[in-house]
């Protein structure tokens, strides 16, 4: 692929990587059994490709150097037998975001700061490879002023300009899918739900909408730090 014909929009690169995922997704769960066959440990070099088409290919890895994209992990094949096949499903599982991650920022080589982190939320909001494999359920994070978007980072800014974690949410997987559902608004006591905007107050760490206390993402981007309606009445600092 010439990069003149490249994906070069957000978009584009995001579309490119949706595809090469449900690629490599459908190659280690639907069609796990055709593709454990092909990658015999006898054979040579072999690399699991995801393609922009939603096919994938167990092939020997391109001769030119260097490459025309970054090339996915080699010698997939050889491991195989000696390791529990869940195990080696889930190795190839993670080497596969890795060169999906890198093709994608490989393509966004031109694009800026903002588009970058643009794209990343844009993937980041999908599962991993590995978490579908493994069946893992990521923890669904909550929305922070500073992210000015649905992307739900689990961080808010302190008054003095320091990050600060939000101990209700740390990182890790859900054991049961209702683990956050007591989270509700403080403005209209609606349960959270990941595909709304919310916002957080760095006074009294509260959740809100954000139509309900008139916030919107792009709004929320130009706030260092944010007092909810009960605090600004009440003048806390």
């Amino acid at each position: 692929m010439e990069m003149g014909s490249s994906p070069r929009t957000v978009e584009e690169i995001f579309k490119d990587y949706s595809s090469r995922r449900t690629a490599i997704v459908r190659a280690l769960t639907q069609d796990v059994d055709e593709f454990y066959g092909l990658c015999d440990p006898e054979k040579e070099n072999l690399c699991l490709y995801g393609h922009p088409n939603e096919s994938w290919e167990v092939t020997l890895p391109a001769e030119e150097v260097p490459p025309e994209l970054p090339e996915p992990a080699l010698g997939i094949n050889f491991a195989r037998d000696g390791m529990n096949r869940r195990d080696w499903l889930s190795l190839v599982a993670v080497h596969s975001d890795s060169w999906l991650l890198s093709v994608a920022f490989y393509l966004g080589a031109r694009l800026n700061r903002n588009e970058r982190k643009r794209l990343f939320s844009l993937i980041n909001d999908l599962p991993t490879v590995f978490e579908v494999v493994t069946e893992r359920k990521p923890v669904k994070d909550k929305p922070t002023a500073d992210s000015g978007s649905k992307s739900r980072g689990s961080t808010k800014r302190s008054s003095d300009g320091q990050v600060k974690s939000n101990p209700k949410f740390d990182e890790g997987y859900e054991e049961e899918d209702d683990e956050h559902s007591e989270t509700l608004c403080g403005s209209c006591g609606g349960n959270y739900n990941a595909d709304e905007f919310w916002i957080g107050c760095d006074i009294c760490e509260r959740w809100f909408h954000g139509k309900c206390v008139k916030i919107t993402p792009a709004k929320a981007e130009s706030i260092k730090q944010y007092k909810c309606p009960s605090c600004m009445r009440r003048g806390r600092p």
